[in-house]
């Protein structure tokens, strides 16, 4: 398993690029942004082995590069099923007018459901429904790695103060995580990778207190 981050966009969004070494086929990872550097990686690999565009949720600085991502190679765009309205553009927050850089519509080819396994050649990604940044944030979860969007974060994590958003589902989703068992390398939507055993030991957020 390779992963590569590509850091971009206006809210420093972390894209990812996930490759089967065995089969050498790659998905991308919330590409919230379209860049030269994110467009030049896409372009090293074959198109046909582009098989998935996966997101971790609806907000703009993790969708809005996937229309260029399908543009480049046809993969298709997945998205957790509660978050499937925010790629119709309908009922934009007014963060997300005043920042997001395309308002263009766009449909998602598929809709991904809590505990669904989706296959990359030899590896499994299992969805797990982490809501409370959104009602359908989700961490995608592969062998030791977490892809936790803005779920949980380096000390921190995703706002829930935003349509749809909940703390209390936060609270729920992260003692999901914290329950885990063993660790796993976490590698957020936004900031530095960490890890599952350094949060609960350190992220006030999986220890109550930043709760209260």
């Amino acid at each position: 398993m390779k992963i590569t981050a590509i850091p971009g966009g206006m809210l420093g969004t972390n894209c990812y690029i996930l490759t089967d070494e065995e089969t050498g086929l790659s998905a991308v990872i919330d590409p919230g942004f379209s860049s030269p550097q994110l467009d030049s990686l896409i372009q090293e690999l074959p198109a046909q082995k582009v098989a998935l565009c996966l997101l971790t949720h609806g907000h703009f600085d993790h969708i809005d590069g996937a229309p260029r991502i399908k543009e480049l190679t046809g993969a298709p765009i997945c998205i957790p099923k509660p978050d499937a309205h925010y790629t119709l553009k309908t009922n934009l927050s007014p963060m997300e007018k005043m920042y997001s850089s395309k308002d263009t519509a766009f449909e998602a080819d598929r809709f991904l459901e809590d505990g669904e396994v989706v296959e990359l050649g030899s590896l499994k990604i299992r969805v797990m429904y982490t809501p409370g940044h959104t009602a359908g944030s989700s961490c995608l979860i592969v062998e030791d790695v977490i892809f936790s969007g803005d779920t949980l974060m380096q000390g921190t994590i995703g706002r829930t103060d935003l349509p749809t958003g909940d703390m209390r589902a936060m609270e729920r989703s992260l003692k999901l995580l914290k329950e885990l068992p063993g660790d796993y390398h976490v590698l957020p939507g936004h900031g530095d990778a960490t890890t599952l055993e350094k949060e609960r030991r350190f992220n006030p957020f999986l220890n109550d207190e930043g709760f209260y």
